[in-house]
């Protein structure tokens, strides 16, 4: 599978957890970074990096809804201009409440873009303003609606658990109202304190946050409660009803090749198992709109990834989806044997109920799902492979 990742790095308002690559920006500044992505795009186009037809899209940020319907539909023109899509390609905007009318909307699906990714993060408008969102949970619902209306009929809801002052009450019933609008997919992750945010210098201690146990209920209960309404979970953090799981996510845990534009954007091709190379573009904007008409000189870290780090990516990706890894597909990539290269870690996870092995698939157990990152780390590979 091929994917495309388009980085749009700009917010109304940088929230108060956010440590990704965004921030507020003029519309002239906006304009400037319109020009080099285009730029970007068709410099890349030469050089044949994805081979075959691109299977998935996905516009992020920052809000990529800060763009109305002719920019987007521009940028759409843009990259089918040097990118052949499949016919039943899979593409996603990011999109924030208060940044969305039914205008922009219809002009989304008009472009093409066939799923919408919505940032609610809590349905308690205490929550929001405390995290900085510049919406209402009432926005949320006139936007959700003016999606369906538009045409959207696989939307992901974002949410965030373990705020400060939050309950597993107060959770539940965050869940309990977005699931009554029957969204096909929901994102549901955890609070993370990133440093340089200013969560950080507020809860850097863990003061004001929901302790161990309440976290660790929140988290069960996410699992139970969509269950019930019908949700499977694919991946540690992501729930879906059927057929909808998000096949960008899919490919980037399942090794596909993916290619970056825009600003910071992460790229990762070639054949796994075999020459896959990695590289990322400058994060820093007026370097970037400099170079970006000339690939090479936009890219940072370009480097050839050995054997084993592939080998450690496929498990480490691998094991976030529920599902697991192919013990086949390990050896067809690598041309060993996975029992060959981690016979013994897997038996040692097996006997303290963190994994399970049915002889072809190698998944973690609910247990292993808790812990998953601790897990993880047993599948570094020592040297002498």
């Amino acid at each position: 599978m091929n994917s495309i990742y388009i980085h749009i790095p700009f917010c109304v308002r940088k929230c108060a957890y956010c440590d990704f690559l965004s921030g507020p920006a003029s519309k002239e500044r906006q304009d400037m970074y319109y020009r080099a992505l285009s730029r970007e795009i068709a410099s890349c186009a030469p050089l044949g990096e994805l081979k075959g037809p691109v299977d998935t899209l996905f516009i992020g940020g920052g809000t990529p809804s800060l763009w109305d319907g002719d920019r987007i539909n521009g940028l759409m023109e843009n990259i089918r201009k040097y990118y052949c899509f499949s016919e039943d390609a899979e593409i996603t905007i990011e999109a924030n409440p208060g940044t969305l009318d039914a205008a922009r909307l219809k002009a989304y699906r008009r472009a093409g873009i066939n799923r919408i990714s919505i940032g609610l993060q809590s349905a308690d408008d205490r929550d929001l303003k405390a995290l900085g969102r510049i919406h209402t949970f009432e926005e949320f619902l006139e936007n959700f609606a003016a999606a369906r209306e538009a045409g959207f009929s696989n939307i992901n809801v974002d949410l965030m658990s373990s705020l400060p002052g939050q309950t597993a009450a107060g959770w539940e019933r965050v869940l309990t109202s977005v699931l009554k609008l029957a969204p096909e997919h929901i994102s549901a992750y955890s609070l993370i304190i990133e440093e340089g945010t200013e969560f950080y210098d507020r809860y850097q201690d863990g003061d004001g946050l929901p302790d161990e146990e309440e976290e660790r209920e929140i988290y069960h209960m996410t699992k139970r409660i969509l269950e019930q309404y019908g949700y499977h979970r694919y991946e540690i953090s992501n729930y879906c009803l059927k057929g909808y799981a998000c096949r960008h996510n899919l490919g980037y845990w399942q090794g596909s090749q993916y290619l970056g534009f825009g600003l910071g954007a992460s790229s990762c091709v070639g054949r796994p198992g075999g020459r896959r190379r990695r590289f990322s573009n400058i994060s820093d904007m007026e370097t970037y709109v400099g170079a970006s008409g000339s690939p090479f000189a936009l890219r940072r870290d370009n480097r050839i990834l050995p054997l084993t780090e592939q080998m450690e990516e496929f498990m480490f990706l691998g094991l976030r989806c529920v599902d697991g890894i192919s013990k086949s597909e390990f050896k067809e990539q690598f041309m060993r044997s996975y029992d060959g290269i981690y016979g013994k870690v897997t038996e040692s996870l097996l006997l303290q109920g963190l994994l399970r092995d049915t002889g072809e698939r190698v998944f973690l157990t609910e247990f292993g799902l808790d812990v998953s990152n601790r897990v993880m780390a047993e599948f570094l590979i020592d040297e002498e492979h």
